[in-house]
């Protein structure tokens, strides 16, 4: 039975709850409930604080963790990334008052910066040998400046959009983060086979998200120049239609060229394209 621990409420519960349900395990979490067991997989999973996750995970009481990379390098705990799971996606980032000058890091010299991640805030500072004052505050940190508690803030952005109504302006980046898989140093053998059928599935579900399944009909003077274009997992299918001289072509496109190769598909006659997403990908 492996253990795995998640945010029990906040920006990753949800995904992470989502993509153990695309993995085919069923979870049941009523309120407040703290523990719960897989009916289908063997699978604990404690709901508990993100801040926590990498101490029980180092400690042995779970496992494996769903958690920020952002949240395990401010603990700096002995455990180790398994997987990045592409969701969560964000950055830590340090903000000044939009009016405040501001040419380069050595601006914060002497200055005040409020954080909620005052480790890697300290060795942002560090390494760029800059002195400067770390308040450590547990929330509402975009507020600091307006109130007068800090010159700069240190916090997670996603869109920005905090910052700017708090009347703020991103200077320094010093992490880009996303969810991550992370586990203790030991595991039995039954633990790691049970780790390597869960990571299986992960990798099934992102595949998936990062390709769409595409058919389309091609004549079949211009099918070469097509099947060219899209090599799927193997290679494309073809089948006759029943109109002579056209073909139904199936393939696989991942989302990062999407749209270019459909436009050359469109192109070189390719017609009746129909895109549909992908729930598992097994390779």
């Amino acid at each position: 039975m492996l253990k795995l621990a998640i945010q029990k409420s906040g920006r990753l519960h949800e995904d992470s709850m989502k993509l153990l349900k695309e993995c085919g395990i069923a979870i049941s979490n009523g309120a407040n409930k703290l523990k719960t067991e897989a009916s289908n997989f063997p699978l604990h999973v404690f709901f508990l604080r993100d801040d926590d996750i990498p101490q029980y995970v180092e400690d042995g009481v779970a496992d494996i963790g769903i958690v920020g990379e952002n949240v395990v390098f401010e603990k700096n705990k002995s455990v180790r990334v398994i997987e990045q799971l592409g969701f969560g996606t964000c950055r830590l980032s340090i903000a000044v008052m939009r009016g405040a000058e501001y040419n380069n890091i050595h601006a914060l010299e002497g200055k005040r910066i409020a954080t909620s991640y005052p480790f890697l805030t300290r060795q942002f500072l560090e390494k760029n040998e800059v002195s400067a004052e770390i308040h450590e505050i547990s929330g509402s940190v975009e507020i600091a400046p307006g109130i007068g508690l800090s010159d700069a803030i240190c916090d997670l952005v996603s869109s920005g959009s905090t910052l700017l109504s708090n009347g703020l302006k991103e200077v320094e980046t010093i992490l880009y983060s996303q969810a991550v898989l992370i586990g203790h140093r030991q595991f039995s053998k039954s633990q790691q086979e049970t780790l390597e059928k869960l990571l299986f599935r992960v990798h099934a579900v992102k595949k998936a998200k990062n390709n769409k399944y595409v058919l389309l009909n091609a004549p079949n003077d211009k099918l070469q120049e097509i099947i060219g274009m899209l090599p799927g997992m193997k290679s494309p299918t073809v089948l006759p239609l029943a109109e002579e001289g056209w073909s139904s072509v199936h393939s696989v496109l991942s989302e990062d060229e999407f749209w270019d190769k459909i436009e050359r598909l469109k192109a070189a006659g390719a017609q009746g394209i129909l895109v549909v997403p992908i729930e598992k990908m097994v390779m």
